[in-house]
């Protein structure tokens, strides 16, 4: 497939209502989760992008039959037929290590590739392989592969607790591993995003017994059998977010449909600062854009904290915004990749270990722009559509990683963009 980029026309108003897709963040974890039981799962609001079609095509390889039509994902694996994870399929995308916890769990073995996925700095699976030790399984690590066996799994208490703090994905793999170990795990510190409590909803669903999912305390009692069930995706919170931010920034008047304002209060809190309003509903969210911005500090950090994964899309905000504001990355190493591109467009950026200073500049200009990880390119097209004249933002096969239909949305909001093979 030819390499594709956008071409954007930026200073349009954008005005009007866009729907928000299912949490890729969910989905991904939730569908390898799918192969715990031999009954139907059928999986609603699922977003169609190239991660979860990867993922799809990986539980396919270990034996599930699969049906993806219209955002619903039907999965029946009644029958594991293998229990390795090749490298050709987990390279694509780093959240293939989710077969790890439900292979051992279901299978009591796995061998699954090392993960590949965006170049945002180190995000180590050891504390994946530590809680996965910690309820009976045995790891080993050879040839890029991590090959885990469990004569019987067994609850006991997790410890997963980082240098940074407590970690998503371990939270994930460990709680779903847990469910088929014998008596109780206790999880803490477990991580509390709402795609850790989404996971946990859906794993209740099938028959588990997963109580605490929201708190830094998860508690799960084992099963042997679990039913199958259909199930609702919650809606993305970073996409909601992103398309918040696009509206203030171009100082728009925007509506989300189907998303969880609930979900993204920090991000409101932070824009309310900018001078931004907004109007919140049961599962609607207007934003406005304000006339007259003001600068602000961001301090990113686990959820409720600020989401590392709206830092991006914030910094290409603030590049516009009279002032100097401030972001302070405290999760992942070589997030600010953005700022070069960004600095190219005219944003004022000077980057001091893991703070970003941002000089809000009256106007960005447009530029050809290389995208480098997921949340870095929406950034860049949301520069692109504020910034004076043309801009072509490259190596977009990040961004289909995680927006569906991106560019039909915004285009439904009245932005110039379209899509190009290079």
């Amino acid at each position: 497939m030819a390499m594709q980029r956008f071409v954007i026309e930026g200073g349009k108003k954008l005005a009007g209502t866009v729907r928000i897709s299912g949490a890729k963040n969910s989905a991904l974890p939730i569908i390898a989760a799918s192969i715990l039981t031999d009954k139907k799962v059928v999986l609603e609001n699922v977003p169609d992008l190239i991660d979860v079609r990867t993922m799809i095509e990986l539980i396919s390889y270990l034996g599930a039959k699969v049906d993806f039509r219209k955002n619903t994902l039907t999965i029946h694996a009644p029958h594991i037929k293998r229990i390795d994870a090749p490298y050709d399929i987990v390279r694509r995308m780093r959240a293939s290590y989710y077969v790890l916890g439900a292979l051992v769990a279901r299978e009591k073995k796995a061998h699954v590739s090392f993960p590949g996925g965006c170049a945002i700095g180190p995000r180590p699976i050891d504390l994946h392989i530590k809680g996965l030790e910690m309820i009976g399984t045995t790891v080993d690590i050879a040839d890029g592969y991590i090959n885990a066996r469990a004569r019987a799994l067994r609850g006991r208490e997790v410890n997963i607790q980082g240098p940074k703090g407590t970690s998503v994905g371990a939270t994930i793999n460990v709680m779903i591993a847990a469910t088929r170990a014998r008596g109780v795990t206790k999880i803490a510190p477990a991580a509390c995003e709402p795609e850790v409590v989404d996971v946990a909803n859906f794993l209740n669903a099938m028959g588990c017994s997963v109580a605490g999912h929201g708190t830094h305390t998860i508690i799960v009692h084992g099963r042997s059998s679990m039913s199958g069930v259909l199930y609702r995706i919650i809606p993305d919170r970073i996409e909601a977010g992103t398309f918040v931010v696009t509206a203030a920034m171009n100082r728009g008047d925007v509506t989300l449909e189907h998303c969880r304002p609930d979900h993204l209060k920090s991000v409101l809190d932070v824009l309310k600062e900018t001078g931004a309003t907004f109007t919140i509903g049961h599962d609607t969210l207007r934003i406005q854009g304000a006339k007259a911005m003001k600068p602000v500090n961001i301090f990113v950090a686990p959820y409720p904290g600020f989401p590392t994964d709206m830092q991006s899309q914030f910094m290409a905000f603030l590049s516009i915004v009279p002032g100097t504001s401030t972001i302070k990355e405290t999760i992942f190493e070589n997030r600010f990749m953005q700022a070069v591109e960004l600095m190219r467009m005219g944003a004022r950026i000077t980057i001091e270990g893991d703070t970003a200073v941002i000089h809000g500049v009256r106007r960005l200009s447009g530029a050809i722009l290389m995208a480098s990880d997921l949340r870095a390119s929406a950034a860049l097209v949301l520069a692109g559509l504020v910034a004076k004249g043309r801009t072509v933002v490259r190596r977009i096969y990040h961004l289909d990683r995680g927006y569906e239909q991106f560019e039909q949305k915004l285009r439904s909001l009245g932005a110039h963009i379209k899509r190009q093979s290079e």
